[in-house]
């Protein structure tokens, strides 16, 4: 049996406004603090030029954090890092981006959820990995997107495992089978979704910055998306 994600989102152990980024590198535990954006850091809608609240180092480890809203652009993560037991109460731009320039890189998130992504939860930008576990979702766009029209076309992976994504939502991941993504998907839980409307793995066509990418399909193919109708189960 595997673990099932904690239902209940925790109780915030008082609040911080954030005017300036912060900056981590070894490891911040927030004990469960709202960190929210205020000033000019961005209001947590889909404008682009938002900053993020949080930017960790490679290497870096973000853990017990609320972020509040507006959320602002959220974290990024320079390199291979670890978000563990992360909440987002209200998804501003992205909750988190993977930026970075190594095809190593690692970006794990472990535990925690996020609520009311517009668009995207989990944004990927740079080369890697991302590894998303033991995480609840609703109200979202779509839990991840690799990058389709960012500056540099790399080849991503995305590894997905007990999840559980209530609705409304849209995507659980989006990737560009044109440069050779990877979705694999493990014990996920998808609740309220008699219709099966909620799309799996979301296929589309990278393209060069300043254009759009297009969808060119969705389902299991052995080869992009990974998983079998056993590995996702209807609540």
């Amino acid at each position: 049996t595997s673990p099932t994600p904690p239902s209940g989102w925790p109780s915030p152990q008082g609040s911080q406004a954030v005017t300036s980024t912060i900056s981590v590198s070894g490891s911040l535990d927030g004990g469960l603090k709202r960190y929210y954006a205020s000033g000019s850091m961005g209001d947590g809608g889909q404008s682009e030029s938002q900053k993020p609240i949080f930017e960790l180092a490679n290497g870096a480890t973000l853990r017990n954090v609320i972020i509040g809203s507006p959320g602002a652009d959220g974290i990024h993560c320079l390199g291979s890092c670890t978000l563990q037991n992360v909440w987002w109460e209200d998804v501003g731009e992205d909750a988190a981006t993977l930026l970075g320039s190594s095809s190593s890189q690692v970006m794990t998130i472990d535990g925690g959820g996020a609520k009311s992504a517009s668009d995207k939860v989990f944004q990927h930008n740079g080369p890697g990995t991302m590894i998303i576990k033991n995480f609840q979702v609703q109200n979202f766009g779509k839990l991840y997107r690799a990058c389709g029209n960012c500056t540099n076309s790399y080849q991503r992976h995305v590894q997905m495992s007990n999840i559980v994504a209530t609705t409304p939502g849209k995507t659980l991941a989006g990737i560009n089978t044109n440069w050779g993504d990877t979705a694999r998907f493990s014990n996920i839980t998808i609740v309220n979704d008699s219709s099966h409307k909620i799309v799996i793995c979301e296929k589309y066509k990278g393209v060069p910055k300043g254009s759009e990418p297009s969808k060119i399909g969705e389902g299991p193919d052995g080869t992009n998306c990974l998983y079998s109708s056993s590995d996702i189960t209807y609540k």
